[in-house]
């Protein structure tokens, strides 16, 4: 349930309210916007009575929502939602370019990499420590050594890092780490979810493999339901009946979740498309989509990376790419 208080309500007004509806033991989330303010009411809303909430002077209207999602429902946030990670923003209007390899192999590749993307435009530098893998037979990543080689990059070229996070023991080691990547796999591990909601570190949530729309707002309802409202979605493509791809990349998606939720959505293609020549004209197509950020794999030796050689584009392959989604967001915009 929603209740949008009237312009010029005052914050003693509002305070006054709020305490009302938490005595009900209600949850209330406060969404102030330029000129009315809106408060999400969350738990069992059966117990408010509907007439005389609607009655107070202050309120201007009720809602009920039907879904699920409460946190991340725009109709509690119709403003969209700008994470903020140094000197980048994400949403709202402003636009991402996340590049690095998938793997960080050593601190000579890692830094010349990093200073690449940023030579040709990367806002942040991605790169795996632990890599989740089909086979137990197949590189894992460095780990705790790759995020000290990550801390490296950054101190080199002032770009911020987002690695992917495995398991909730290793959180201390991400103590620096700028983003916090959940990946495909861990969509809906909800105890890593809650606890990473407990953090006030921005998280990256990439759809699962096969999960619908809602239930990736659901998992994102999972962290903001603990506190950390700085969430951004990542669409990275789901698993059909087509094998030519690696996924089938769901870019209706980006508009859709637009719809829905005040959240802002990047999408990969490189994941979603698993070859290094479909990337480019996949991630073009993001932008033209709407998506808040684009999130490609760059590295300096594809042919010899440890993995997800297949996919990634050299520095010269994704400075050209640049080029092309910042001219196409310059005609859509």
């Amino acid at each position: 349930m929603i209740a949008v208080l009237k312009h010029g309500t005052t914050q003693q007004q509002t305070d006054h309210l709020v305490a009302w509806l938490r005595s009900m033991n209600l949850d209330v989330h406060i969404s102030q916007g330029q000129d009315i303010t809106i408060l999400g009411l969350i738990g069992d809303t059966s117990r408010v009575d509907i007439d005389l909430l609607g009655s107070l002077e202050i309120v201007d209207t009720i809602k009920r929502v039907s879904e699920p999602f409460k946190q991340a429902n725009r109709k509690f946030h119709p403003e969209d939602t700008v994470i903020e990670v140094g000197n980048v923003k994400i949403g709202g209007g402003h636009f991402a370019m996340i590049a690095g390899p998938c793997s960080v192999e050593s601190e000579a590749q890692i830094i010349e990499v990093a200073a690449a993307v940023k030579a040709a435009g990367a806002d942040v530098l991605r790169g795996g420590a632990f890599k989740p893998r089909t086979s137990p037979y197949a590189f894992q990543g460095m780990k705790d050594e790759g995020i000290r080689l990550l801390l490296k990059a950054k101190e080199a070229t002032g770009l911020p890092i987002i690695t992917e996070i495995m398991n909730i023991r290793a959180l201390d080691l991400f103590a620096d780490v700028d983003i916090i990547q959940v990946g495909a796999r861990n969509m809906q591990n909800f105890d890593l979810l809650q606890e990473l909601g407990k953090t006030d570190k921005p998280i990256l949530l990439k759809r699962g493999l096969a999960n619908t729309l809602q239930e990736l707002l659901m998992s994102a309802e999972y962290i903001m339901s603990e506190g950390n409202e700085n969430v951004i979605l990542c669409e990275r493509g789901i698993r059909s009946f087509e094998t030519y791809t690696r996924n089938t990349l769901d870019l209706s998606a980006v508009p859709v979740l637009h719809e829905l939720t005040h959240l802002p959505v990047v999408v990969d293609p490189s994941h979603a498309t698993g070859k290094s020549k479909l990337v480019p004209p996949m991630a073009v197509a993001a932008a033209a989509s709407g998506a808040d950020g684009i999130m490609v794999e760059v590295h300096n030796d594809p042919a010899r990376a440890l993995c997800d050689g297949a996919q990634s584009l050299t520095p010269a392959q994704f400075a050209q790419l640049n080029k092309k989604v910042n001219l196409i967001r310059e005609a859509i915009v």
